[in-house]
């Protein structure tokens, strides 16, 4: 796999806080870490994550 060129969540906060980092893979899906943990990458189809963000957007209405 090609190396994953990761982007900061603009829903991250400051340098000293915790962030997550997503990155588009080209077989189209989403790879997802955080910066205190970056060796545990989570895999997600953007469909799902989508939902997932919809959801939490709901909830905190």
């Amino acid at each position: 796999m090609p190396e994953l060129r990761w982007q900061k969540s603009t829903f991250s906060g400051g340098p000293e806080s915790n962030c997550l980092y997503l990155a588009p893979t080209p077989d189209g899906m989403i790879r997802l870490r955080e910066s205190d943990t970056p060796d545990t990458i989570l895999s997600t189809a953007p469909e799902t994550l989508a939902a997932l963000l919809e959801h939490a957007k709901r909830q905190s209405a």
